[in-house]
C-alpha cells in the first residue's frame, strides 16, 4: 500500500485525508486498516508516535458513515488522548455526521454530554470512569455499539480500569468487532486479549519496549543538589519545545515556578481543573510558551508536532513510563531529544529501565547499597546510548574528561502524524 487511496475507504475519508495532507500510510496503518475494514478483531502493538490513532479511527469511521444506524465506541485512558482522538475524528467528518459524536470524559459538564447523548451518536469517545458513569445514570446504552477500540489497554490497567472494563465489556453486544491496541505486552494484557477478542489478526510494529529510533537519548549523572541547576544548564543549550518530567503534583508546580524567573513555562497534572488542562495544552500546541512541566498525564496520547526535547528531571517508576515520555518527541519519523537527569536515588530506577528496554521484561527495583552510593562521585557526568551491544543500553558515566555522544537514529519516514 503506498497511498490512503489504496485502502476500501469511504470516499468522504479520501477527500478529507487529502486536504489535510495525509498521503502515506505508517507501517501500522498499512497493516491494520485493510484488516480493520474486513471486519476482523486486531490486537496491535506499536511504538508511540506511529500513526496508530489513523490506523483505527479510518475503518472505525468508513463502517459508521456506511451503516449511519450502528455505533462505534471508542475507551482511552486518559482525558487528553480522548480529545485528541475526537479532534481528528472531526478533521474527517462532514459538518452533518459532527453532529452525532459524544466525548464522554471526567472534568467536563455533565450537561453538555447528556446532550449530545439525546443525538443517539454513532460515534463516542470516552474514559472508562465517565463511560460507567452515564451507564450508571442510564443515559448511555450500548447495544447499537458495533465497533469497539480499547486503546492504550495496558495503561487503562495500570491506572486501575480493570472492574471499569469488566462493566462496559459486559455491556456490548457479542457481534462486535473490537480492535485493541497496547504498548506493551505484559501477561495480563495477553490475558484481556483472549477475554474480548474473537480470533484477532496480530499486528506488532517494531519492538514496543523499544524507544523510537529517532530518539537521540542522553543521561547526565549528578549529585541531588546540583539537579536544578544542571536542568537550566540543559535548558539554556538547546533551541526548541521542551517537556519536562516530574514525579509529583507538588513538584511539578514547584520546578515550574523556580524556570519561571528564567524562561516561559507552564505545568500541567491531573488535580488541575480540565479548563485549565485543555488552555495549557492548547497554549504549548500554539507555542506561547516553550516549556512544559508535567507529571505522566502527559506521558501518552500528547501529541504535539513541535516538541523537540523532552527531559526526564524525575526518573518514572515504571519502566514503560519512560518510553512513553521520550515518545512525545521524534514522533511519525521526526528527529527528537531525550536526557535524563540522574541522581544517586534514581540509579536503581535507572537500571531498571534499561533492563526492561533491553530484554522486556522487569526487573524488581532494589535500593543502592551505601558504597556504590560512595561511588556516585562529585562531578557531573554525562552518557548517551545508541549501540546496544555495546553499551547494553545500561547508561554507562563517563570516568574521563570528555563527554561522549552518539545519536539513536533510524526507521521510516511517515509524511504526516496523528
Amino acid at each position: 500500500m503506498n497511498t490512503f487511496k489504496d485502502f476500501d475507504l469511504q470516499e468522504v475519508l479520501l477527500d478529507k485525508l487529502d486536504k489535510i495532507e495525509y498521503i502515506e500510510p505508517t507501517p501500522i496503518q498499512a497493516q491494520t486498516i485493510p484488516i480493520a475494514l474486513k471486519g476482523k478483531d486486531v490486537f496491535g502493538s506499536a511504538q508511540t508516535g506511529t500513526g496508530k490513532t489513523a490506523a483505527f479511527i479510518l475503518p472505525l469511521l468508513s463502517h459508521i458513515i456506511s451503516q449511519p444506524n450502528s455505533a462505534a465506541l471508542i475507551l482511552v485512558p486518559t482525558r487528553e488522548l480522548a480529545m485528541q482522538v475526537m479532534d481528528f475524528a472531526k478533521t474527517l467528518l462532514s459538518n452533518r455526521n459532527r453532529n452525532k459524536i459524544a466525548l464522554l470524559i471526567g472534568g467536563q459538564p455533565i450537561f453538555k454530554q447528556l446532550s449530545q447523548l439525546r443525538f443517539n451518536p454513532n460515534l463516542i469517545v470516552g474514559t472508562p470512569g465517565r463511560i460507567n458513569d452515564h451507564i450508571s445514570r442510564r443515559t448511555l446504552k450500548l447495544n447499537n455499539v458495533k465497533y469497539f477500540v480499547l486503546d492504550e489497554a495496558d495503561r487503562m490497567l495500570d491506572m486501575g480500569f480493570t472492574e471499569e472494563l469488566e462493566k462496559i465489556t459486559n455491556l456490548l453486544p457479542k457481534d462486535r468487532q473490537t480492535l485493541m491496541f497496547s504498548a506493551t505486552i505484559p501477561k495480563d494484557i495477553i490475558s484481556i486479549a483472549n477475554k474480548y477478542l474473537q480470533d484477532p489478526e496480530r499486528i506488532a510494529i517494531g519492538e514496543a519496549q523499544t524507544p523510537a529510533l529517532k530518539v537521540k537519548q542522553e543521561t547526565v549523572f549528578v549529585k541531588k543538589d546540583n539537579k536544578f541547576k544542571i536542568l537550566t544548564e540543559e535548558i539554556t543549550k538547546r533551541e526548541g519545545s521542551i517537556i519536562i518530567f516530574a514525579k509529583t503534583k507538588i513538584g511539578t508546580e514547584k520546578l515550574a515556578n523556580k524556570l519561571a524567573g528564567k524562561f516561559k513555562v507552564e505545568y500541567i497534572h491531573g488535580d488541575l481543573r480540565q479548563g485549565r488542562r485543555d488552555r495549557v495544552i492548547k497554549s504549548f500546541k500554539n507555542s506561547k510558551y516553550r516549556i512544559l512541566v508535567a507529571t505522566d498525564v502527559a506521558a501518552r496520547g500528547l501529541d504535539i508536532p513541535h516538541i523537540e526535547h523532552v527531559i526526564n528531571y524525575d526518573i518514572p517508576q515504571c519502566p514503560e513510563d519512560y518510553i512513553h515520555r521520550i515518545g512525545r518527541t521524534g514522533r511519525a519519523g521526526k528527529e527528537g531529544s531525550a536526557l535524563g537527569i540522574i541522581s544517586c536515588e534514581d540509579k536503581p530506577k535507572w537500571k531498571a529501565i534499561n533492563y526492561f528496554i533491553e530484554t522486556g521484561k522487569k526487573e524488581p527495583i532494589k535500593k543502592n547499597s551505601s558504597k556504590r552510593r560512595k561511588s556516585f562521585g562529585s562531578d557531573r557526568r554525562r552518557s548517551s546510548f545508541s549501540d546496544r551491544k555495546r553499551s547494553s543500553f545500561r547508561g554507562n558515566e563517563n570516568r574521563g574528561g570528555d563527554n561522549r555522544r552518539s545519536e539513536n537514529r533510524g526507521g521510516g519516514d511517515n509524511r504526516r502524524k496523528n
